[in-house]
């Protein structure tokens, strides 16, 4: 106990406390009626970048205006080891759409950077409310310096979110939802595993689960039968032809990262990386796009010029994604695919011994200088929970979407808890795009955990429907959805 309390102490003065004058003024602003607070827009003593401020750790980085919210960029104070604070701090991005402090809100998170931009997720939308996003550790800026890569795993990633949490909760008292897409998903889950009691709802979007990374067959089943046999025949074509002329097309590849000041010595040779990006091409596709887009593939890729095999491959895979400048940003995420996430490792038989290298692992994409083990208990761990503890838990899968090959599964001791798939649906696949019945019934549950579910939905969940009206700038596409596509990362 004197050991855990030495912590908190030490966490306390690295971090920093309020002075008297902040208090103060912190305390009397909790103490005005809950309607002054709400807007924001009340006296400078009762606005709420000074109540946010006024969080120890928190300081603002800028506010940008957006009509009917506020929108802070923020920083945070860490602990870099949640279970040692007095081994130093960082600094965390957080960014916070402010509506109103009744309103319910939604803690998002990509997985990866924070877009400094104002956006709403889907939950935020349906729900109405605040939300917070949180940078996850180690994509900078929000990297430890010096960074010690063992404190780079889920546990510490959802401490960060339950400190960030515990410190908002203060302000936003009402019903609070976690949610994510892609890693944001696995992200959303990892938290509501390790901090079970702190949200009310989580709501996952197509969220990889792979439990015995070893083991990979479900992915090949999927590339077996997903869409008709013209498109996969379609993109089998593009994929053996790039490999078949990798000569001359390496030389254009060479000639591309010339231009583009491209280097390789992470993966370790232009000919690695340029296979990299051709073995990822299939998968790219079934991520990030629709069977209709299919009729953009060279249909016969045997009498295809090489310009056409090198634009299909490069706007599906992106020839720029294993070069060391389309890596820095997403080493952490290969970081944790490569210790405790897993990967996939799929088998692409059409490819016959064309490929040299094969499905390269996390390995080949992260520094020599960054110490990397596999812990296989970690994934089993967490698919163990939500099998068996899972509460007020949805996710959401696309048909179509090769992440969802190995999904998150319910057991006899989830509660009130749903798993639904987009037919058709890829990576981007969200609750409006469900079938009807179960569109209404998710969007139902997601009212109901945020605690503002309309009587009449409550008495017929058909009729449940976003609060919010759509807004073209607020609830496009999330960014977790919008990084350089064609790399295998969810």
């Amino acid at each position: 106990m004197r050991k855990a309390l030495r912590g908190v102490l030490s966490l306390a003065v690295l971090i920093g406390t309020v002075s008297a004058t902040g208090a103060s003024a912190g305390a009397a602003t909790a103490a005005e009626p809950a309607a002054k607070q709400s807007s924001g827009y009340s006296s400078s003593s009762e606005d709420i970048k000074d109540r946010i401020l006024a969080v120890p750790g928190m300081s603002l980085i800028e506010e940008k205006p957006y009509p009917g919210y506020r929108y802070f960029v923020l920083n945070y104070t860490q602990p870099v080891d949640h279970k040692n604070p007095s081994k130093g701090t960082f600094q965390q991005r957080v960014t916070l759409l402010h509506k109103d402090t009744t309103r319910p809100t939604v803690f998002f998170t990509s997985g990866y950077n924070v877009s400094t931009n104002p956006s709403r997720s889907e939950p935020t939308q349906i729900i109405d409310g605040n939300q917070v996003s949180l940078e996850y550790r180690f994509f900078t800026p929000s990297r430890p310096a010096p960074a010690d890569w063992s404190k780079l795993d889920i546990w510490q990633a959802a401490s960060d979110q339950h400190r960030v949490f515990k410190a908002l909760k203060e302000i936003y008292s009402k019903n609070w939802l976690t949610t994510g897409g892609s890693k944001g998903g696995m992200t959303a889950t990892y938290f509501e595993r390790f901090y079970p009691k702190d949200m009310d709802g989580v709501v996952a979007y197509v969220a990889p689960n792979d439990v015995v990374n070893d083991e990979d067959s479900a992915y090949d089943r999927f590339f077996a039968r997903v869409g008709t046999k013209e498109c996969r025949d379609r993109l089998s074509g593009v994929q053996r032809e790039a490999l078949v002329r990798r000569e001359p097309l390496e030389e254009k590849f060479a000639a591309y990262a010339a231009e583009n000041g491209l280097t390789f010595d992470t993966v370790g040779t232009l000919d690695k990386a340029y296979e990299a990006v051709v073995m990822d091409y299939v998968w790219a596709f079934w991520q990030y796009s629709l069977l209709a887009d299919c009729a953009s593939v060279p249909a016969d890729a045997k009498n295809a010029t090489d310009q056409e095999i090198w634009d299909s491959v490069d706007g599906i895979s992106g020839f720029s994604a294993y070069a060391d400048q389309g890596l820095a940003t997403y080493t952490p995420y290969y970081y944790q695919a490569g210790t405790q996430l897993g990967s996939p490792d799929i088998q692409q038989p059409w490819l016959g011994n064309l490929s040299r290298y094969g499905y390269q692992p996390p390995r080949s994409f992260v520094p020599r200088s960054i110490p990397m083990k596999f812990q296989h208990s970690a994934m089993r761990d967490v698919d163990n929970w939500v099998r068996n503890d899972a509460r007020h838990m949805m996710y959401v899968y696309g048909e179509n979407d090769p992440w969802g090959a190995e999904p998150f599964r319910l057991g006899k001791g989830a509660r009130d808890s749903y798993v639904y798939t987009v037919p058709g649906g890829n990576h981007g696949s969200k609750v409006a795009g469900l079938v009807a019945d179960e569109k209404a019934k998710a969007t139902a549950a997601i009212l109901r955990w945020a605690g503002v579910a309309p009587a009449a939905v409550e008495a017929d969940p058909a009729k449940a429907k976003p609060l919010a009206k759509f807004d073209a700038r607020l609830d496009k596409r999330d960014d977790e959805l919008q990084r350089d596509r064609g790399t295998l990362r969810p």
